[in-house]
């Protein structure tokens, strides 16, 4: 077998902080949020989304919470900057919400973002250079001190320009980009010589982003890193510590999570996670991972499916259908032992829940977000009888007994596999009744009178039913007259006594199929004959009486 060529690779360096403290911390509030789907999200697509498509995603954005929105690059493009224009002319952005434009440290490039937010409210301008080792060696060929001075004076510069415009609005974001490949006290040196451009204070923060461009390493040492930028960095109090992950090795969510437990204040990310090479960090996943731990996410994703479809149109984008919470199957059984798990689960919570989600295989209850409990269980080849039946209960209102579980999920798998695909609810309950219901061979049912006379209340074994039957046998009527304890064992005994048949009544089960005045019963009957052999069927009527005749006919009809 041919081996990786694994010695090419250097390990990542760990930080040296034994005392880290970040282990136990627990994320009891949301970051601040900032979406960048607008932004790096949409320099990711194949097509770039229209200024229509943006706007249209913006306001999605805006509907689920987010309060900063990295809305582009203006000076990147005509539409990056019509976009923003947009915008800010036509009033389009809420009172409560901020948006951020992102630039290179590079002079032209700065004026025409600044020129972007003319008369904005209230705006993040978001300044990056690149200070990796690989990018100051390899794509730059500066030193130190060089790429320093480039993101001084590109602060400098957006000081000047905001001072000029007099606009009170304007916020500031300093990204070391790469910084995960950039060495902790360069990254730390020109951060503070950033500040010290800038002149941040607790009253105005300035925002120092940190992010994973490219993630190099575990979780655990991104939040080393953290949590020693934020014990190393001055004014502590004037800064707002944000992350960016992304997601190369897949792990950008936990990453961001570990982030906040070292001490970042503030989280960008998309929906979904996209972005370029393997994406983002989602935000949708690291917001529901709060919601289920009992913390408010601060943003609201109770609809998913109509986030996914704008989502999707706008960005020609798909969702991956085990996406965390957001994937189409991720509520979904296939497995048997997994749907009787669910089943149990899910009436265990109806019957005795104390009003905390606790179902097996469910991290958040499916409805939260939007989602329904119809597709929670799936038929195909590797479902159980359990998953039928609950079905067929949570669809159709069919109690499918223990007992009878087996039978009819033998059915189903017979037919699963001589199909070879999923099958539909209702293919599943047409299966049913093709088994089970419409029966009318070799006996059918051609008149019924049901007579109760009750002699003595106080006695359950008196004989107080009288059964009057016409049945079709092949070409034959069978009429017959019989008494019994009841419908069931009244006809049970007019049949032995008419046609030769000799069985018992073994189990029985019966209820309604739902819950308005004229709902109707269904019963399911198990019988056995003298050698032994079991038959099961099942009958519904208006009249449970003539249900569960129906269900004895059926058991007689499949022995």
């Amino acid at each position: 077998m041919a081996k990786m060529n694994f010695g090419k690779y250097a390990a990542y360096p760990a930080v040296d902080i034994p005392d880290r403290t970040w282990p136990d911390k627990r994320i009891m509030k949301a970051p601040l949020w900032c979406s960048i789907d607008l932004r790096d999200g949409n320099q990711a697509l194949p097509v770039p989304m229209s200024v229509e498509e943006k706007l249209d995603m913006f306001r999605l954005l805006v509907s689920i919470g987010f309060k900063e929105i990295e809305v582009g690059f203006p000076s990147a493009s005509a539409v990056e900057f019509q976009f923003v224009r947009k915008l800010i002319e036509e009033n389009l952005i809420p009172d409560d919400v901020t948006i951020q434009v992102l630039t290179q440290a590079r002079e032209h490039l700065i004026r025409k973002t600044i020129e972007s937010v003319e008369g904005v409210h209230k705006a993040i301008v978001h300044l990056y250079n690149s200070t990796s080792a690989v990018q100051r060696d390899v794509v730059f060929r500066m030193g130190r001190e060089e790429i320093r001075n480039i993101a001084v004076n590109g602060t400098g510069l957006v000081r000047e320009l905001k001072e000029a415009s007099g606009n009170k609005g304007i916020r500031f974001q300093y990204s070391p980009e790469s910084f995960t490949g950039t060495e902790l006290d360069y990254a730390l040196e020109v951060t503070h010589a950033v500040m010290d451009a800038w002149g941040p204070s607790a009253e105005e923060p300035i925002i120092i982003n940190l992010p994973s461009t490219v993630e190099m390493s575990t979780p655990n040492i991104f939040a080393d890193r953290i949590e020693w930028f934020c014990r190393n960095i001055v004014d502590r109090d004037a800064v707002l510590i944000g992350v960016h992950t992304h997601n190369d090795r897949g792990t950008a969510v936990a990453s961001a999570e570990l982030a906040v437990m070292a001490g970042a204040d503030r989280v960008e990310g998309a929906l979904f996670g996209n972005g370029e090479r393997c994406g983002n960090m989602d935000i949708v996943t690291m917001a529901l991972n709060l919601c289920t731990q009992g913390v408010d996410p601060e943003l609201d994703f109770s609809d998913l499916p109509r986030i996914r479809k704008v989502y999707c149109k706008n960005t020609r984008m798909n969702v991956h259908p085990r996406q965390p919470y957001s994937g189409e199957l991720v509520y979904t059984a296939f497995s048997g032992s997994h749907q009787d798990a669910i089943s149990k689960g899910m009436k265990a919570l109806e019957r005795d829940g104390n009003g905390l989600w606790n179902v097996p295989y469910l991290p958040i209850d499916p409805r939260d977000v939007g989602s329904s409990y119809k597709a929670i269980v799936r038929i195909n080849s590797q479902s159980g009888k359990g998953g039928i039946a609950y079905v067929m209960e949570s669809d159709f209102g069919y109690e499918i007994p223990k007992w009878m579980q087996s039978s009819f999920g033998a059915v189903i798998q017979s037919q699963v596999d001589l199909n070879g695909r999923e099958l539909l609810s209702k293919e599943i309950h047409d299966l049913f009744h093709g088994e089970y219901i419409r029966l009318y061979e070799p006996y059918a049912m051609k008149k019924c009178h049901i007579n109760w006379e009750d002699e003595d209340p106080e006695r359950d074994d008196e004989v107080s039913t009288t059964i009057a039957c016409t049945l079709q046998h092949n070409s034959q009527e069978i009429s017959f007259t019989a008494k019994g304890n009841g419908p069931v064992d009244a006809f049970v005994r007019g049949v032995q006594q008419h046609t030769g048949l000799d069985f018992s009544v073994d189990e029985y089960a019966e209820h309604a199929i739902g819950h308005s005045a004229d709902a109707k019963a269904i019963a399911y009957i198990l019988i056995k004959d003298a050698s032994g052999r079991e038959s099961m069927g099942a009958g519904i009527d208006s009249n449970i009486s003539l249900a569960s005749i129906k269900a004895v006919l059926s058991a007689m009809n499949r022995l």
